[in-house]
């Protein structure tokens, strides 16, 4: 995929972010995800049918290496390449009194398909941005090696078991640093992703056949099992009806007074050769789509159209034709009636405003209190398993004094905090500055890698790349990326 590389617009949030040196290489690079809404609703789709059964299915993503990485101290107090700054966050939480720790609103998970197709997810957090539309997580739960975005990506605040309390948000735009795309260099492993407008899935309406044809979103078609007059009425009315019964029911003509039709589904080269109207081996509707999971897709051995893969937006489909088969009603025949369904979606509006911003900070000394957010799933390299990945935990203390490097992934300098959470909480955020009754703090990192540095089977250290001047102009990209809603008012799928 080729890549936008633009000179960082003259807006800003220090002066220190907006003096590159001249000729420099950009400090950030930026990817289409799925701009278009009616792509984003596809993706979002895809997620949530058959009760949320592809969100279930996805497991944490894990980084390509076959064992914990060892960190080496490099004696660096992670100097600042430029002025400290601050972005305030918004919150939708109410204030409120607790000895515990509270957990925000904004942290959720990300979900996506990988270049082999399987199902993942990472942890991450709604950040304050101008357009109240910005994710924040590791840069690898978005670029795949630094190569390239992953598939259907999708934010999903508040996750928890296949629901999706405040809707699903849908990844537009990726702004990741130049280096980490460039050269898969984990010192700059995050990414920002402006997402569009959440939307919920879940009503749905019967329409007539005009509604149905022209309706831009989710449909289906439902059988409704009626009465042998209320079949005839239908055919009268050249409704899609039709109907089941013996296999060796006589043929007849479509004239024969007590004639029934039956479909039969042939192949594309078959329906195209049939003939329109009434009448035996005649066309029986329009074509109908049916989106399949890929093991089903595989498995269907009919003579509909499965093409030779999945369609541009991932789906598995098969497209099933039908023909005419008039035959003499018999005492078991059963008859049904087309039912034209629409999915009514809801706009949740944008992001920040559901669930609110965690605030944005850059260019801040080490060894200061964080609080660390994540949904941790996988085990520890002892093979025991503390945490399940369905709901978030956190982590709380200080930085190290100094940064640290990590040679299996070009790290030369992260900050570290002593945690035992594990792979599953990529992505979260680490927040300075934690109000436990407002719930929110200052994005300062996001988790990247995990250590067991006493080598006793257990993850004691997780790491995060420093977020310094180079990161708040990936964010000063990001913050101004425009996104749409994906539904209208009335559920329809916007252009």
């Amino acid at each position: 995929m080729k890549r936008l590389l633009v000179p960082l617009a003259a807006v800003g949030l220090s002066a220190a972010v907006l003096a590159p040196p001249a000729n420099a290489a950009p400090n950030w690079a930026t990817d289409n995800l799925l701009p278009k809404p009616a792509d984003a609703y596809g993706a979002a789709a895809f997620w949530l049918d058959s009760n949320g059964a592809a969100l279930k299915k996805a497991t944490q993503y894990n980084l390509d290496s076959k064992q914990v990485p060892k960190l080496v101290s490099t004696g660096s107090k992670g100097a600042p390449d430029g002025k400290p700054g601050m972005t305030g966050p918004t919150t939708t939480a109410k204030a409120g009194a607790s000895k515990n720790v509270n957990l925000p609103k904004t942290i959720g998970k990300v979900f996506f398909l990988d270049s082999k197709g399987q199902y993942r997810w990472c942890s991450a957090t709604s950040i304050q941005s101008r357009n109240r539309n910005l994710v924040a997580t590791a840069g690898h739960c978005v670029y795949e090696h630094g190569d390239d975005v992953y598939q259907k990506w999708i934010f999903i605040p508040g996750y928890y078991q296949g629901r999706a309390p405040w809707g699903v948000y849908v990844g537009a735009y990726a702004f990741t640093a130049y280096d980490l795309d460039t050269y898969d260099d984990y010192d700059g492993d995050y990414a920002f992703v402006a997402v569009h407008n959440g939307f919920m899935l879940g009503a749905e309406k019967e329409v007539s056949w005009k509604e149905f044809k022209e309706f831009a979103g989710d449909k289906w078609v439902k059988p409704r099992e009626v009465s042998a007059e209320e079949f005839r009425k239908c055919q009268l009315n050249l409704g899609h009806c039709w109907s089941v019964g013996a296999k060796d029911a006589q043929l007849a003509g479509p004239d024969h007074p007590d004639a029934v039709v039956e479909k039969v589904e042939v192949s594309k080269q078959a329906y195209a050769a049939a003939r329109t109207g009434r009448g035996q081996g005649f066309k029986f509707g329009e074509p109908v789509v049916e989106h399949l999971t890929k093991t089903q897709w595989q498995a269907y051995k009919g003579p509909g159209d499965k093409g030779t893969g999945p369609d541009k937006r991932g789906n598995y489909t098969v497209i099933h034709y039908y023909t005419q088969k008039w035959v003499k009603p018999g005492t078991e025949r059963k008859y049904y009636e087309a039912r034209y369904i629409l999915g009514i979606a809801k706009d949740m509006g944008r992001l920040g405003d559901v669930v609110g911003g965690q605030g944005f900070s850059w260019n801040q000394p080490l060894n200061q209190p964080v609080t660390v957010f994540g949904y941790p799933s996988a085990s520890h390299p002892d093979g025991d398993r503390p945490f399940s990945g369905v709901t978030p935990k956190w982590c709380a203390g200080k930085t190290g004094t100094k940064s640290w490097q990590v040679n299996t992934f070009r790290v030369e300098t992260h900050q570290v905090l002593k945690c035992s959470m594990t792979p599953g909480a990529d992505g979260g955020p680490w927040l300075l500055k934690y109000n436990n009754a407002k719930r929110t703090g200052y994005v300062n990192g996001v988790t990247s890698m995990y250590y067991d540095n006493d080598e006793n089977g257990r993850i004691d250290y997780i790491s995060s790349a420093i977020f310094d001047g180079e990161t708040a102009d990936v964010y000063n990209k990001a913050n101004y990326a425009a996104t749409k809603s994906v539904v209208g008012p009335n559920g329809e799928l916007l252009k």
